[in-house]
């Protein structure tokens, strides 16, 4: 008798140990590129529920759903380390361009957050809406994400709070320092923000207002950052004639007020600047090997795009777009103005002159219904319509408009493109919106780093130029943006992290966005998971919306 409970035990046990595991999804038979770097090995991913529970050989277990990835790469989701889908995802939530090349998580808040609000700035903000209309229903940062979450959007959302979003608050679009009252005011919001979840502060400070931000400025709402383990992250105040001593500053913000610090779209701006990509280099290490947390990221490609203010002098545009409209309607402003813009200089980001050329710069997105059939024409080409100079033609433009207007710049060289790619801090972002072909996002011409910029990662310099192998492609696009932002459970496939996990074909993965034809998805990702819940199926969005709102490190929950 005991000798049969002990083989009776004995069988429960075997059965037990042989019983396949059956998971929600199970992805069998991929090359795994798990997002740290180390070498591609084949194998299976089993997910339940939101999670990632199992990584290996797990071919005897079973899935509710069960992909073959044979011949395909699975990775971690891509972070876009630099989106400008604030409003796009309001629009569309399915964030189809990213989503159509892996992105499961965009980082906003380059200079500019959607919080917080004050009343004043919801009533600019509603004057100065484009096509798409919508109600402004949250004030903080937070309640933004928030509402993005509970709306219904495909992809992960994570905010920096902009630096220039704290000052028009407080100072609105004056040039001058803030008062010590404004100060702590400005110091009490990032203190919110971060609180709600913000991963730090974020600057852009090439243009009005952002431009008469100090450094002892930014070195304060810094210091408030560092509290709560956050980072800063800058559009620097130069990226051409002044970018050593921009580097510079953003490294003494850095030291100063004890934050890790991120270049945004790291660029030597300018062909007179291509051959700064040795110094720019020499600094960033030194600063590195000196103790402080510097990285950078990059979009592919070697044009800009902004707006006709990058053009302009900023003490033109103080006060915001109307006292800046109304001061080029003066013929003697006009003149200094022209002057400025046609006058090298150091004092400012003059991106036309840095262009060389008026050739070099793309007109691609206008509010003004009138003025669209000049998308996609040069300002050169305008300017011989108008019979008139580059100069006047952008300032006539911009009054005419009632914007900014859209426009893409040629500035940098391809050399320098591969060889940021190449940095190991690097990480990337698009600068640009999640759109689609369809609706008001085809009233203008986005830059095509909306629709390829990840795509091209891995299609044209990881397989075509093999400018860095895969394994490393995909550390910079998922682990490496998720370290730099302490984000827990995001960038890598380990087992307990969250389900963001993309499928692709090495072979087919493409970009297809032009600056002439820019409305064109990337290629070759096949299968996306967000939160363990597919959003693209053999290429195509399945209408899923699980996309949450990613908290920084110093959230708090009784906040």
């Amino acid at each position: 008798m005991k000798t049969f409970k002990i083989l009776l035990l004995c069988l429960t046990v075997i059965y037990s140990c042989s019983k396949p595991e059956t998971y929600d999804i199970l992805i069998k038979n991929g090359t795994i590129a798990d997002g740290s770097g180390k070498a591609t090995y084949v194998g299976d991913i089993g997910i339940k529920a939101d999670t990632i529970a199992a990584i290996g050989d797990l071919n005897k277990d079973l899935g509710n759903l069960e992909i073959d990835a044979s011949g395909l790469v699975i990775a971690p989701g891509f972070i876009n380390m630099l989106s400008w889908a604030t409003e796009s995802l309001i629009a569309d939530g399915k964030s189809q361009s990213d989503i159509r090349q892996g992105v499961t998580l965009e980082v906003m808040g380059e200079g500019w957050s959607m919080g917080p609000l004050s009343e004043s700035m919801k009533e600019l903000s509603l004057k100065n809406q484009g096509d798409f209309k919508y109600d402004i229903e949250w004030t903080t940062l937070g309640e933004y994400l928030e509402f993005l979450e509970n709306r219904g959007v495909s992809t992960n959302v994570a905010s920096f709070i902009g630096a220039t979003t704290v000052r028009i608050n407080t100072i609105g679009f004056e040039d001058r320092a803030p008062t010590e009252e404004e100060l702590t005011a400005m110091k009490d919001m990032v203190k919110e923000a971060m609180e709600e979840g913000a991963m730090g502060v974020g600057s852009s400070l090439i243009y009005a207002p952002a431009f008469y931000s100090s450094t002892e400025e930014l070195i304060e709402l810094c210091k408030v950052v560092s509290d709560y383990d956050g980072m800063y992250i800058s559009h620097m105040r130069s990226e051409g004639n002044r970018l050593l001593e921009s580097i510079d500053e953003l490294i003494r913000i850095a030291k100063e007020a004890n934050v890790p610090a991120e270049i945004y779209h790291l660029k030597m701006s300018g062909k007179d600047n291509w051959g700064k990509f040795d110094a720019v280099v020499k600094k960033i290490d030194s600063a590195r090997a000196a103790g402080l947390q510097i990285s950078t990221d990059m979009y592919t490609y070697i044009a800009g795009a902004t707006g006709l203010d990058a053009s302009m002098p900023p003490w033109v545009q103080e006060g915001g777009y109307d006292q800046w409209a109304a001061r080029l309607k003066d013929p003697e402003i006009r003149k200094r103005v022209y002057t400025e813009m046609t006058t090298p200089t150091d004092e400012w980001e003059n991106l036309m002159y840095a262009a060389g050329s008026p050739e070099n710069l793309l007109l691609v997105g206008f509010k003004n219904e009138s003025l669209r059939h000049l998308t996609g024409k040069t300002l050169a080409e305008v300017a011989k319509l108008r019979n008139k100079s580059p100069e006047e033609t952008a300032m006539d433009l911009v009054i005419e408009d009632g914007s900014r207007v859209g426009t893409v710049y040629f500035l940098m060289s391809e050399d320098n493109v591969r060889k940021q790619i190449a940095l190991p801090y690097m990480s990337f972002g698009s600068d640009a919106g999640s759109l689609a072909p369809e609706g008001h996002f085809l009233n203008s011409n986005p830059h095509p780093r909306a629709y390829g910029n990840f795509a091209r990662v891995i299609g044209k310099y990881v397989r075509d130029e093999k400018i860095i192998p895969m394994e490393e492609a995909i550390r910079k696009l998922t682990a490496l943006p998720a370290s730099n932002l302490k984000i827990k459970k995001r960038g890598q496939l380990t087992s307990g992290y969250f389900a963001d996990v993309v499928i692709f074909d090495p072979e087919k993965v493409q970009d297809h966005a032009t600056f002439a034809d820019p409305h064109n998805y990337s290629t070759g990702m096949v299968h996306v998971f967000v939160n363990g819940e597919q959003v693209l199926k053999d290429g195509e969005h399945t209408g899923a919306l699980p996309g949450r709102f990613v908290k920084g490190p110093g959230y708090n929950k009784s906040n």
